[in-house]
């Protein structure tokens, strides 16, 4: 299990209002987002194919 936000590093173990998704572009890479970077819209970029997303 991915256990840190894509974003920002940090932990979504204990977080609230995270995010968990696969890659829009390649559908093969699970893309985790904490509630901060998803409300200021911060880039992610997907490790697998370096799509980069809102």
């Amino acid at each position: 299990m991915v256990d840190k936000c894509i974003s920002c590093g940090n932990s979504i173990l204990s977080a609230k209002g995270y995010s968990k998704f696969v890659c829009p572009n390649c559908g093969e890479e699970a893309i985790v987002r904490c509630n901060v970077c998803r409300a200021n819209s911060v880039e992610y970029v997907c490790p697998k194919c370096g799509f980069r997303g809102p």
